[in-house]
């Protein structure tokens, strides 16, 4: 039998703080630097979830809701939302905290597909992903129905055969 593990099992946790040198012009937070900091922490997630070596596979989803300011601290979670025969789907989300008043919110979240390998770099099996609370059960079906939209894209797979989205229309 395959190995269960849960979400929980697969949070990472990143705080900074948004510095002169990775603001634009404006004191806004660069989202090439966004990006980064939040492929290294997802990265955290599914190597805590699988105990392999992870490689970016997709960038599926990123929104830049609203500015981080230069000052302001972000907080990024990220958990596996699903796992396949080799692939997990990380889902990751943004807090920002103003530096003066303490406010905080949810500005930003994004999806990333990493792919466990081994030491040659191919493909490895992963653990099955169990979702406990309600926000991990509802990621954990949307991530199929992502997964299939993709392969549909990429010609991999048949629309007919995607059953996950065609229950969305029917």
């Amino acid at each position: 039998m395959q190995k269960q593990i849960t979400a929980q099992n697969t949070l990472a946790v990143t705080t900074k703080i948004v510095l002169p040198n990775d603001c634009n012009t404006l004191g806004n937070l660069m989202g090439g630097n966004l990006l980064s900091w939040l492929d290294l922490n997802s990265a955290v997630s599914a190597h805590r979830f699988c105990k392999r070596v992870v490689v970016t596979a997709t960038v599926n989803h990123v929104a830049f809701d609203h500015a981080i300011k230069l000052g302001d601290f972000v907080t990024i979670e990220s958990k596996v939302s699903r796992s396949f025969n080799s692939s997990m789907e990380v889902y990751s989300d943004v807090y920002v905290e103003h530096h003066t008043t303490g406010r905080k919110i949810k500005c930003n979240e994004a999806i990333y597909t990493f792919v466990a390998v081994d030491q040659l770099g191919s493909p490895i099996e992963v653990p099955e992903l169990v979702p406990e609370t309600d926000l991990e059960k509802e990621r954990f079906a949307a991530a199929l129905r992502r997964r299939q939209l993709s392969l549909i894209l990429a010609k991999k797979m048949k629309p007919n055969d995607a059953t996950e989205l065609k229950n969305l229309f029917s």
